[in-house]
């Protein structure tokens, strides 16, 4: 994907355009803990996130191999996708689209949506992409760039994540609407790599990733479907990860992100959730709010080492299952949930 950041005020002004969020940042109870259960005070209880569950849902989805629209590979994984929602509750739509890519192909991809309470008029959307890149263009090898990537963190960690929140939902239940997206197509863009590209150049450059957003957001699920807000999660699964506050994100929904990372903090996850601010970037939740007038936060791994902003393993070849650190996945699953349930009690 495509996470560059874009340092000129007028691209980010372009970017949220007529859908900035205006959304204050109203002080809310804030009762970190370390337990597994937190009572609320309407009664409903915050679920213990299980690692060890999040992390077999990364594996299967690396163990299918890669996942590239199209590929035998793509279909069996997508089955199970949608197999493992609907055993938890949810009700599945497979929205099916073309995604007509950078180098000319039309890849057949599938955008998998999992609703739970469907009726409810409140809702919160969860996302993550479940494709993984075509090819390895960091990677050391030079023999090994062209060749596609299994992306155990770049894609799987957070689908494994958000598959572990379903079936939190489904087995404890919860009275406002969730929807869980996993978005096809977002990792086959194009790199951008003349360093001077004029305006034109990077916004057309945007618009070859995050395929599956893209066609959602003008194509929803639902028709005059709203949400709240969104929470994107994406690389959320190697050791050591650092979460800071993605500039897009703070500019359409300033008071989800503030309140995310107080609670983290609360919970002790602030090593993870760091009070620290970084660019713009591309990713889905930019679509999602842009195309399809949610704003939407992205937790992402964003590493502050000047030559590699997503960590070593970024669109290389070591993005397999030996970068997966539980107690990563722990901290962000743990977080997310608890956001949810929260805002389902009215304490968020």
């Amino acid at each position: 994907m495509n996470k560059l950041f874009f340092k000129l005020s007028l691209i980010l002004s372009l970017m949220t355009g007529c859908f900035f969020s205006c959304e204050s940042d109203p002080s809310s109870p804030e009762k970190g803990t370390n337990t597994a259960v937190e009572e609320t005070k309407n009664n409903r209880k915050i679920p213990s996130f299980q690692q060890d569950s999040a992390y077999a849902y990364v594996k299967k989805q690396v163990d299918f191999g890669i996942r590239l629209p199209g590929s035998p590979t793509h279909k069996q994984c997508k089955e199970w996708l949608s197999s493992k929602l609907k055993s938890f509750g949810a009700t599945v739509i497979e929205q099916d689209f073309d995604a007509l890519v950078y180098t000319g192909e039309t890849l057949k991809s599938t955008n998998i949506i999992g609703q739970f309470n469907p009726e409810a008029k409140k809702r919160v959307l969860l996302c993550a992409h479940w494709d993984s890149r075509h090819i390895a263009e960091e990677d050391p090898n030079e023999t090994k760039k062209k060749q596609p990537i299994l992306g155990a963190d770049d894609g799987a960690s957070g689908v494994g994540v958000l598959l572990e929140v379903a079936r939190i939902i489904g087995e404890n239940g919860i009275d406002i609407g969730v929807d869980v997206i996993f978005f096809d197509a977002e990792d086959h863009g194009q790199n951008r790599t003349n360093p001077n590209a004029s305006r034109e150049e990077i916004l057309a450059n945007m618009k070859t990733w995050c395929l599956g957003s893209q066609y959602w957001g003008a194509n929803k699920h639902v028709n005059g479907y709203k949400a709240k807000y969104g929470i994107l999660l994406d690389m959320v699964g190697s050791a050591n990860a650092r979460f800071p506050k993605e500039e897009y994100s703070l500019s359409v929904a300033p008071a989800v992100v503030n309140k995310t990372w107080k609670l983290a903090k609360g919970m002790g996850f602030g090593n993870h959730f760091i009070d620290d601010k970084e660019g713009p970037i591309t990713d889905d939740h930019v679509f999602v709010h842009q195309v399809g007038g949610i704003p939407t936060i992205d937790i992402i791994n964003m590493s502050n080492k000047a030559d590699q902003t997503f960590g070593d393993h970024w669109h290389t070849h070591g993005d397999n299952m030996d970068v997966i650190d539980k107690r990563t996945l722990k901290a962000v699953g743990r977080v997310v949930t608890a956001v949810i349930y929260r805002e389902n009690n009215g304490v968020f």
